[in-house]
């Protein structure tokens, strides 16, 4: 048992009992570092990273590797997701110095932090083209010895490239929103949706802007690129064809076999896209989709007192790599009456779903349509939908009996930001109150266990980062437009303004993503890695507060980061969708101030109708609602829903 066995987070205890002498990140293993002259190896991961416990298996579990690092290091373990700010700088590092990033991630530092070498999955020996990680650990020691002055300056050097550039003020042009839409479109892959080659992860950001242009423009491209990406992961193996959610990415281009993991943002982000999919294009396999996730995260990753989880593992065992999610045939043979088995196999079990390390395992995909069956077999459409909803759940409840991968029960309130915002948008559209019940409830817990003092924290003990208030605000002001209770409104208006305190660059505009300098540094970025930006998304909530308060200020700062990111992020293109929203939202915002009570029909309809960028106040009851475009013109008001519906299909 080392030190980790003290450690809140579930990725550090996993390690507790492994004979490497781990710290977990504290100035204590740095100074032990400095006392005995030894370089520091940092890994960090996450418990739901199937590679992460592949190498623990591999290395960090050998008698031999544990000899190495305990003799020729300060060995140090970090939860990525407990630490994302540490994290952070490290993959930034790894990539500087022409190495891919992700997770494990390895890397070597001297005793005042800075990175001198790294890498991601070092296997115990040479293979696959990549170093053996004994092999590493040796030359790393031994340069380290001989050439200490090197690695102290390298180190050095590197961590002062990672330094943000110094931006410019650029100009801001309603003209500018259909050139990045065609940017987007540029990389779209329109034989199996999605942009870009393999892996392939949803671009929640791009799909939202995507989405929302062809709202007030009709562009057909736009509308057939979301469509056809929303199909293709719908259908592909990504998602989880049986219990509803997605995975985290694809590893090929079709979006059939995925890394297995799941996890809340992936999820809290697609739930919005397939939400507003389906409130825009009316396509009820959205809503089917969209209703899936939040039944997944109901009866995997939510907590019955509120709060939702940070993940579901990928797998169960290091050697059986999505093992809970594939079948065999025999399995389906065995499982499934025999009509239920010959449309099943049609169905969703498809060679190209074979596993590369066992190919009798497959992934579930919808590899033919139910018309296409009934087609081929001549069977009534609704006898092979009824076919394939049987054995769906035949395989589900069989499923449910197997050991189940392991859930981090952690509740991050960025995460938990996001999944609040998402249910309660997801609420708004298909009016279903366990959604809405279950958000606030969670969003009560989240704000009594984590804002302590105006100081909001990530998790207990960890202070927050720029994420956890931003999603918190989100969270917050959608809540007040649900529920028309003010006091969701000032804690997200005295959030922001603590946020703006702790993390604006009073320089040159825009947000850090930490409060003080982190390994010496403070980054600040519009990009969607893939998710969308948390300054992307500042600026979102920025012109929400401007139109709910009338605070001119907020208006300022929103106006200011949009100058500010305007240059890079049309050189980023796909990569700054959320930005992109953000400023269609700075032209197009609509505010409704509903002067009628929340749950009237006028209420209803203001909460209900679906338009990009709306902001709902509430005022006095006299029975109407007054609109107000982002020029700051208010409109006639509206007393009659019909007329509200038909003003937010085309307000101007």
């Amino acid at each position: 048992m080392n030190r980790l066995s003290m450690e809140r987070s579930a990725y550090l205890q996993h390690a507790a009992n492994q004979k490497i002498d781990w710290y977990p990140w504290s100035d204590e293993a740095f100074e032990k570092a400095g006392q005995e002259d030894k370089p520091v190896f940092l890994s960090t991961g996450a418990v739901w990273c199937h590679w992460c416990h592949v190498m623990a298996k591999e290395s960090f579990e050998d008698d031999e590797v544990a000899g190495i690092l305990n003799q020729n290091f300060i060995c140090i373990k970090l939860d990525r997701d407990e630490r994302p700010d540490i994290d952070k700088r490290y993959q930034q590092a790894v990539s500087a110095m022409g190495n891919s990033g992700g997770w494990p991630l390895s890397v070597f530092l001297t005793p005042d932090r800075k990175a001198f070498y790294g890498g991601t999955y070092f296997p115990p020996g040479d293979s696959h083209g990549r170093p053996g990680f004994r092999k590493v650990l040796l030359q790393v020691a031994g340069f380290y010895r001989s050439k200490r002055d090197e690695a102290d300056d390298y180190g050095r050097r590197l961590m002062e490239y990672l330094r943000p550039a110094q931006l410019s003020l650029g100009e801001l042009d309603m003209a500018m929103l259909d050139p990045a839409a065609t940017m987007m479109l540029s990389e779209l892959d329109a034989e199996n949706g999605g942009f870009g080659t393999a892996p392939k992860f949803p671009m929640a950001g791009a799909l939202e802007y995507l989405m929302n242009r062809f709202f007030f423009s009709k562009n057909e491209f736009s509308s057939l690129a979301a469509r056809k990406t929303l199909e293709s992961m719908a259908k592909g193996g990504f998602h989880d064809q049986l219990g509803g959610g997605f995975h985290r990415y694809s590893v090929d281009q079709s979006w059939i076999v995925p890394h297995f993991e799941k996890m809340a943002d992936d999820n809290a982000w697609l739930l919005k896209n397939y939400i507003h999919a389906y409130a825009i294009f009316g396509d009820e396999q959205f809503r089917y989709v969209a209703e899936g996730i939040v039944q997944f995260v109901m009866d995997v990753l939510s907590d019955p007192q509120g709060g939702f989880y940070a993940s579901q593992d990928a797998d169960v065992t290091p050697d059986d790599e999505g093992g809970y999610f594939t079948w065999t045939q025999e399995e389906l043979r065995r499982l499934l009456s025999d009509e239920q088995y010959s449309t099943l196999t049609l169905h969703l079990f498809h060679e190209r779903g074979a596993m590369h390390h066992d190919p009798g395992k497959k992934v579930l995909f919808v590899a033919v349509d139910a018309d296409e069956i009934a087609s081929q077999t001549g069977l009534d459409i609704g006898r092979v939908k009824q076919l394939i909803g049987d054995g769906k759940r035949a395989l589900l409840q069989a499923r449910n009996l197997r050991e189940a991968p392991y859930i981090d029960r952690t509740l991050y309130t960025s995460l938990n930001g996001m999944m609040i915002s998402s249910f309660l948008h997801a609420y708004m559209v298909i009016k279903k109150e366990k959604i809405k019940d279950f958000a606030l409830l969670s969003l009560e817990r989240v704000v009594k266990r984590h804002l302590v003092n105006g100081e909001l924290y990530h998790s207990e003990g960890v202070k927050g980062v720029l994420d956890d208030y931003i999603y918190m605000v989100d969270a917050l002001l959608t809540a007040y437009e649900v529920t028309a209770d003010p006091s969701y409104l000032k804690t997200a208006d005295d959030t922001m303004k603590q946020c703006i305190v702790k993390f604006w660059d009073r320089d040159s505009g825009g947000f850090f993503d930490t409060a003080e300098e982190v390994l010496g540094i403070r980054l600040k970025a519009v990009e969607d890695i893939p998710h969308p930006s948390s300054n992307g998304l500042a600026i979102m909530q920025l012109l929400r507060l401007f139109h709910m308060t009338s605070e001119d200020t907020y208006l300022e700062y929103a106006e200011r980061a949009l100058r500010l990111f305007s240059k890079i992020a049309q050189d980023l293109g796909l990569h700054a969708g959320y930005y992109f929203c953000a400023l269609n939202a700075y032209y197009q915002m609509v505010r409704l101030t509903v002067q009628a009570s929340s749950d009237s029909e006028l209420g209803e309809t203001a909460r209900r109708c679906f338009y990009p960028y709306k902001v709902i106040c509430y005022g006095k009851d006299n029975g109407l609602v007054v609109p107000c475009l982002a020029s700051g013109v208010c409109l006639e008001p509206l007393g009659n829903p019909g007329r509200l519906r038909e003003f937010l299909k085309n307000p101007s």
